[in-house]
């Protein structure tokens, strides 16, 4: 670029030697003859000083260290948006195509073109580009009004993530460009809002809009220069369910950081898109200010990952999101969550106040890595009536791998609708026996908060039922527990350990029944393996099953007492629930 500055160069966006900067400055620094551009980097550990020089202070960053002055014709503006396709996306013909002669005829006149076939190859190249990737291209402006549309019509899918675009203006004016567009990608490009004027431009075709880094706020920071610092601050600070937010938090003068630039805020970007589906939102700091009403209707995937600022507070704000299927939550400052608006063991109504409304589709929530400290946050999750798919890996609760089986059977237990668990899929066999260790583990605690096997006589706590919102369903499923369930286990010793089995062999009637003791934590290999030896029988063919006196019709077994099999050799005796005076049913 020339010495030559335009009065349009603040705010502008620019590339140096491949680090990216916004120009907060434009002029003389005495007493160094020549222009200068005082610029604040994004990244703040390149910078010199704050803008400030021998005592004068010329701009302002929010580093101490942001910015630096730099002469213009060290700056990269960056290129126009069909330029930089071009340059990426059109083949190069040789020196030899280039020259080739042809004659056209234009009425009744022939004409003669050097370069006709190169033009016309180059055309159908970006005629026929549906998904375009400009990724740190330096691309800072649409070009000339209408040449995007008519070179590259059919563009479905653009990425400009880590470019020099400096305001939405230039953005709306490449996307008024591509009637199909429908997936835009803005990720770590600083855009502003213009000052005083709307924009009239729509994403009338987007479907996922990414914003990720881009400094994104949720409210309006409509901050005025002329007003003092506590003026601006009670225009956005207000309650949000007993909570007051900071304004530090969100909102930063333009008088004192931004120049001449307005921040812009996720749902004033929602309403130029009325068909969005998907909305990437990650690391922008955002705080949630306000409840989304007429925006956002159609989003279906919300991804707020490493907003650290968020609490559970305002994570009820967007509860209302009537398509909402998919919320993303990882790294957030998330520890607990609470549904008011669903009692105790129930589920958001269909209408109304709900995170996701009823329906067939899976819902998902992905929260790791995430502070859960306290299982009544599984317990929450269980009101979204549509919620089929759940992670989270990597918090408090779940990070111990020794207890990873345990806490995995405690949350499949705890959310009824699950389908899916951290990319697992829950078999209707994993949630049964979940669901029965749950019911059998807690059943002590439910007895003495007055719960009975006679329904018409449960007295069941406040405090249990806040604790445990499913028990009283698991009972109706499976029945209530019953005494010889709840006995404490005995201490670890060898006779403690020992089950007292009857072994019996249904198909062969001439052998007589056998009454063994067998330690409960003993393999079903190693049962075979002495039944082989014990019967003269080849351990491959022997099937084991067993039946239980214990066992009741509304235990919600369906097949007969005689063919609980025991098919995994891998697990113990206990693993099956084999108990004392249980029958071992032997087949060859």
């Amino acid at each position: 670029m020339s010495d030559t500055l335009t009065p349009d160069v603040i705010g502008r966006r620019v590339e140096v030697n491949g680090e990216h900067a916004t120009v907060r400055f434009a002029g003389v620094v005495p007493p160094v003859a020549g222009p200068w551009l005082g610029v604040e980097w994004d990244n703040p550990e390149r910078g010199k000083h704050d803008g400030s020089h021998e005592g004068t202070v010329y701009f302002k960053c929010r580093h101490p260290t942001g910015g630096s002055f730099i002469r213009p014709n060290k700056v990269n503006f960056g290129t126009d948006f069909l330029t930089a396709i071009k340059n990426r996306y059109v083949l190069e013909d040789g020196p030899e195509e280039d020259r080739k002669e042809q004659i056209v005829t234009l009425g009744n006149k022939p004409v003669e073109t050097v370069g006709f076939d190169s033009l016309m190859k180059q055309q159908s190249q970006l005629s026929k580009l549906q998904e375009v990737s400009l990724r740190n291209c330096a691309v800072s402006c649409a070009g000339e009004k209408g040449g995007v549309a008519e070179a590259c019509p059919n563009i479905r899918r653009v990425d400009l993530s880590k470019n020099l675009l400096s305001s939405w203006d230039e953005v709306i004016h490449i996307a008024d460009q591509l009637r199909h567009l429908e997936v835009l990608n803005l990720s770590e490009n600083k855009l502003k809002f213009p000052s005083g004027s709307a924009l009239t431009g729509t994403f009338s075709a987007l479907k996922v809009l990414v914003l990720n880094q881009t400094g994104i706020t949720w409210a309006e920071a409509h901050v005025q220069c002329g007003s003092s610092r506590h003026e601006r601050c009670q225009q956005v600070r207000g309650p949000v369910h007993g909570a007051e937010f900071s304004t530090s938090n969100c909102v930063i003068s333009a008088k004192d950081i931004y120049p001449s630039e307005f921040l812009f805020q996720v749902l004033r970007c929602a309403a130029w898109c009325p068909g969005l589906e998907e909305l990437y939102l990650e690391s922008n700091n955002i705080v949630i200010s306000e409840r989304p009403t007429d925006v956002l209707q159609t989003v279906k995937l919300l991804d707020l990952s490493s907003n650290q600022l968020i609490d559970e507070n305002q994570l009820y704000l967007i509860a209302h999101l009537p398509r909402l299927e998919q919320l993303i939550l990882s790294d957030v400052g998330i520890s607990s969550i609470h549904f008011p608006d669903a009692g105790i063991g129930t589920c958001f109504p269909v209408a109304g106040s709900n995170f996701c409304k009823s329906s067939t589709k899976h819902t998902a929530f992905h929260l790791f890595p995430f502070a859960v400290f306290q299982w009544s946050f599984f317990n929450e999750l269980d009101k979204l009536p549509s919620l089929r798919a759940l992670s989270c890996l990597r918090n408090p609760l779940t990070k111990e791998d020794k207890e990873a089986n345990m806490t995995r059977q405690l949350i499949i237990a705890s959310i009824g609708q699950l389908k899916t668990l951290n990319k697992c899929e829950i078999l209707p066999k994993e949630r049964r026996t979940a669901e029965l260790d749950y019911r059998k583990a807690f059943g002590n605690e439910w007895k003495q908060a007055g719960g009975h096997q006679d329904p018409d006589k449960n007295r069941l706590s406040e405090e249990f039922l806040r604790a445990h919102p499913r028990y009283q369903f698991l009972c109706l499923k499976y029945g209530a527990p019953e005494d010889w369930e709840l006995k404490t286990q005995q201490p670890f010793m060898l006779k403690n350990q020992l089950l007292t089995l009857k072994i019996k062999y249904p198909d062969q009637l001439d052998q007589k029944v056998l009454e063994k003791q067998l330690p409960g934590s003993m393999t079903i290999q190693k049962v075979k393996g002495w039944l082989s030896r014990l019967l003269k029988v080849p351990v491959s063919d022997l099937l084991l099953s067993y039946e239980s006196p214990k066992l009741r019709p509304h235990d919600d077994i369906k097949l007969s007492l005689d063919k609980i099999k025991l098919e995994n050799d891998l697990q113990s005796l206990r693993f099956y629930s084999v108990e004392n005076e249980d029958c071992l049913l032997v087949r060859w």
